[in-house]
């Protein structure tokens, strides 16, 4: 147990630790994929049931029958224009519904502005493209409301897979690009060729093990290494937006992130990049003072891009 960090981290790590890994279905198994879904939401629900009310203003808007959840935080000023499409994580296969209000809310109170949540389809039953169109489609239907310049995207995990993919299908076919990208530990690259997805395997107190079986589910028989699943292997020099990127030192896609940062460097991008201590995949999933600490950070990025963008 490193002594490094807080206590609520080290606390965080040890309950992680004794988690057991996710036994992946068959592909053919539709319905343990839905189970599986089903049963990490149920726990995500659990973590959060016991949180105070967050506040604000929520509604529900459909998109040709995307659901997207529209959040404001509790005092933001009426004129405030600043939005945060925000793209949830779970692996391509969880975190829809509820899940996805409540991570929203959550978001709309870490950075400050009004948050778009995009709940996606997901497989089993709808795989790739699926997730990426409805991100595209929530992504236009947000730029007929606000300039560019007025937009921050940000994803964790296959979240932020999408968030990125997003930024290279929006690029290529013509939209403009919004005033900075988020990314929190993103898989980034779906072939799982970094070299942490070994050196953390056992370390990582949250991903404890490959996702390729729920990679191969979403992708659905397309070429892991095509841009659009896999962004790492995108041209950045066509445009992409500022970037932060965030992971730990215990997290499996701690190579994901570092090399998906240089790459952005290589092609002229401005990109930030910040490990945390001892954080594994999505930090300490709490309220440690690390989490909190990542939290100042991508807001203060978020804030620092729409005032430069804004000029």
């Amino acid at each position: 147990m490193p002594t490094s960090v807080s206590r609520e981290a080290q606390a965080a790590i040890v309950r992680g630790m004794a988690a057991t890994a996710t036994r992946y279905p068959e592909p053919e198994d539709l319905d343990g994929w839905r189970a599986l879904a089903a049963a990490t939401d149920e726990a995500v629900r659990g973590m959060v049931g016991a949180l105070p009310a967050l506040g604000g203003e929520e509604e529900r808007i459909d998109l040709g029958g995307l659901p997207v959840h529209v959040i404001a935080p509790a005092g933001l000023a009426p004129d405030d224009r600043r939005v945060y499409l925000d793209v949830h994580g779970g692996a391509w296969i969880s975190g829809k519904g509820e899940v996805c209000r409540v991570r929203g809310a959550l978001t709309a109170r870490s950075v400050g502005a009004r948050v778009w949540a995009v709940d996606y389809r997901m497989p089993p039953d709808h795989r790739y493209p699926a997730a990426l169109d409805d991100c595209l489609t929530a992504y236009r239907a947000l730029l007929e409301e606000r300039r560019p310049e007025e937009i921050v995207v940000g994803g964790s995990s296959a979240g932020g897979n999408l968030a990125a993919a997003l930024m290279l299908r929006a690029r290529d076919e013509g939209l403009p690009l919004p005033a900075a990208l988020v990314l929190s530990t993103p898989a980034v690259d779906l072939t799982e060729s970094g070299d942490t997805w070994r050196t953390n395997l056992g370390l990582d107190p949250v991903l404890t093990g490959s996702l390729m079986p729920a990679i191969r589910l979403y992708a659905d028989g397309h070429d892991l290494r095509d841009p659009y699943l896999s962004p790492l292997f995108g041209d950045f020099t066509k445009g992409f937006p500022p970037t932060v990127l965030a992971s730990g030192t215990r997290d499996l896609l701690l190579s994901d992130t570092v090399r998906m940062h240089r790459a952005l460097r290589a092609a002229g991008v401005e990109a930030e990049l910040h490990v945390f201590e001892a954080a594994g995949h999505g930090m300490f999933l709490g309220n440690t003072p690390e989490d909190k600490d990542k939290a100042r950070e991508i807001r203060r990025f978020a804030e620092r891009e729409w005032a430069r963008a804004a000029l």
